[in-house]
């Protein structure tokens, strides 16, 4: 099968795609007619797709998060690949296709980054914010074998929200060895959780955010972690207002560092100055790598990335 990466314009493609989004939309023709906006993906990227002939039939046939075969022409659309399909069908269980052969997912098995968030947890020194942390994690373990880190920006594939805290937790382990007067137990708890709510934000299936959860609309992730901090000490018997709760509220709150980025209050102590840059360097690094992985091999520059203020980024040959 061609990977989408490898696409280029003028190829004829003929192969099994997962399809991630199928929107039915109007052409602005008089009359209109309907057509589908589609997205294809496989595990090294994806394309955006459109089937112009749309019956009554298709439309109750296609939906996201299936299995397709796929028949068109990729062309250039806004200097964007996107392909024009011609025949398309569901695949069967005669093609011997899995979705977990289309899914994009993090490099090391869920299983594993699971572990290491846990053994993290078990050896953080401070009996309270140790309870704490592995409250907070019980709540969301079996969602963190899959669950992706964001809907689009960064770690947004399978078991991505894992990835991204282990990586982080590399981070924290080096900036907490060079920098001594920082805390390593509060580095630690606040790495796992700053996102350990994102579960409870967003609705997913195989690391594919189909929608914002009610919770993750009127309250976020943010909002949603420090009320477990709270849950949590109730449950444990800690004082609410006890200088650990109250630290730990601090490093949620403050991980986005700005208002408008969603953080309520700004960071006041030095781990939750840390957390942030630690947490806005592997997501940044992460999306760059992200972009050159998925880049076709044709091509020099990525598309422009929003969470570099929207600059692309030049891949240099080797």
């Amino acid at each position: 099968m061609t990977l989408i990466r490898t696409f280029t314009e003028g190829d004829e493609i003929t192969g099994y795609y997962l399809l991630k989004k199928a929107e039915i939309k109007q052409t602005n023709a008089a009359p209109p007619k309907n057509y589908f906006d589609f997205v294809l993906a496989d595990s090294s990227g994806e394309i955006p797709a459109k089937l112009w002939d749309v019956s009554a039939a298709d439309k109750e046939t296609y939906f996201p998060m299936m299995l397709v075969k796929v028949q068109g022409l990729v062309q250039m659309y806004r200097e964007k690949p996107q392909m024009k399909i011609n025949r398309i069908r569901k695949a069967t269980e005669e093609d011997g296709c899995k979705l977990t052969d289309f899914i994009k997912s993090a490099p090391i098995q869920p299983i594993d980054l699971v572990h290491i968030i846990k053994q993290t947890a078990a050896g953080i020194q401070d009996s309270e914010c140790r309870s704490v942390v592995e409250f907070c994690i019980s709540k969301v373990e079996e969602r963190l074998m899959h669950y992706p880190a964001a809907k689009a920006m960064h770690h947004a594939y399978y078991a991505g929200l894992a990835y991204h805290i282990c990586r982080m937790l590399e981070l924290g382990e080096f900036v907490a060895r060079q920098r001594p007067f920082l805390n390593p137990d509060l580095i630690k708890a606040g790495i796992i959780l700053h996102d350990i709510a994102k579960p409870e934000e967003m609705n997913a299936e195989l690391g594919i955010v189909t929608d914002y959860s009610l919770k993750g609309k009127l309250l976020g992730h943010i909002s949603l972690a420090a009320n477990w901090v709270i849950e949590a000490a109730i449950a444990l018997g800690i004082d609410v207002s006890s200088e650990n709760i109250v630290i730990l509220q601090h490093l949620v709150l403050s991980h986005h560092n700005l208002g408008e980025w969603g953080s309520p209050v700004q960071p006041q102590i030095p781990e939750a100055i840390a957390l942030h840059y630690i947490d806005s360097l592997d997501a940044k690094l992460q999306a760059v790598e992200d972009a050159l992985d998925s880049l076709p091999d044709s091509e020099e520059w990525t598309q422009p990335l929003r969470i570099i203020e929207n600059k692309p980024i030049f891949r240099m040959r080797k």
